[in-house]
């Protein structure tokens, strides 16, 4: 069901229209005036607007924050005259609003909880897309001296024993889930008053991170996009094959969801993929900070680039 689909959406604007919009004054009606035979010209559309379809993107919040999004989505809004309509959430939120039939496509980077969506049945098409790395960002002065560490579970590690404060994303994210492996694999379970859970979305989380001095970890590229704004964190510790982050595309099974869009998932599926779109990802960053934000990764830049 369509409302269903757009609930949260509805709900938000509904309050919004109700708080900030009045009825405008009662004024005479005019009369309309008849334009003469085959004059009328017809207002300009965009493609979207000319076609009224629209496709709910649950994706993740690194791809919203990093700016790409913003970068690559008109592209393809334009050749379509399809409207994406984002959702940027956990990874987690992600894939439950593709189980519940509440989005057509996912874009997360979970690769362990991608493949447990994809046996459950809840998708039939999944790609790869790109990667980046995760990175231990803290404040310059360093209390726990992990700077220059060349693994993650060794500084995790070292901030537990020193009780150095600790931002968790502890939103049930793709970020979450990483951060949780490496405690794992330093044998440690956080707790404690250093260590606090923010249920946040990662610009947040750098955002209390910042003011509280605290270390975390960040995907590399929404670090550097928070480095335009202004941040006194610093990269840590990076480098790791344990911080290895690969986002994957997934369709929403029609099967299971009759009112997926699945045609125009498996459009955006097939643009997203392609070596042009991949080409833009290719570039995206270069300008700002002389360095991709993420890595190409899907099989058709692979089979263009041996």
């Amino acid at each position: 069901m369509q409302f269903k689909r757009f609930l949260v959406l509805t709900l938000v604007l509904a309050v919004l229209l109700a708080g900030c919009v009045a009825p405008p004054p009662q004024t005479p009606a005019e009369q309309p005036t008849a334009a003469p035979a085959g004059s009328e010209t017809p207002a300009a559309e965009t493609p979207a607007a000319a076609a009224g379809t629209s496709l709910i993107l649950a994706t993740t919040t690194s791809t919203q924050d990093s700016g790409l999004l913003e970068a690559i989505l008109p592209d393809f809004e334009a050749a379509s005259g399809v409207k994406v309509d984002v959702v940027a959430v956990g990874t987690g939120a992600a894939l439950k609003l593709g189980e519940d039939c509440n989005a057509d496509v996912v874009l997360v980077h979970a690769r362990s909880r991608e493949d447990a969506y994809m046996n459950d049945g809840f998708g039939t098409r999944r790609e790869d897309v790109m990667y980046n790395d995760f990175v231990v960002v803290g404040p310059p002065a360093d209390p726990a001296g992990i700077s220059g560490m060349t693994s993650a579970s060794d500084a995790f590690t070292q901030i537990a024993a020193d009780a150095a404060p600790f931002i968790s994303r502890g939103d049930d994210s793709g970020t979450h889930t990483k951060e949780l492996s490496v405690w794992e694999a330093a044998g440690i379970e956080p707790q404690g008053d250093w260590y606090i859970s923010a249920g946040q979305g990662m610009g947040a989380v750098l955002s209390m991170a910042d003011e509280q001095q605290a270390y975390t970890l960040s995907d590399r590229a929404t670090y550097l996009a928070r480095t335009l704004e202004g941040t006194d964190l610093v990269i840590e510790v990076e480098g790791d094959p344990i911080l290895f982050n690969p986002y994957g595309v997934m369709d929403v099974n029609p099967e299971r969801c009759p009112q997926a869009k699945n045609d125009l998932a498996m459009k955006f599926i097939d643009w997203l993929v392609s070596v042009p779109t991949q080409e833009v990802i290719a570039g995206f960053g270069q300008q700002e900070f002389g360095q991709s934000l993420f890595t190409p990764d899907s099989a058709a830049w692979d089979e263009a680039h041996p």
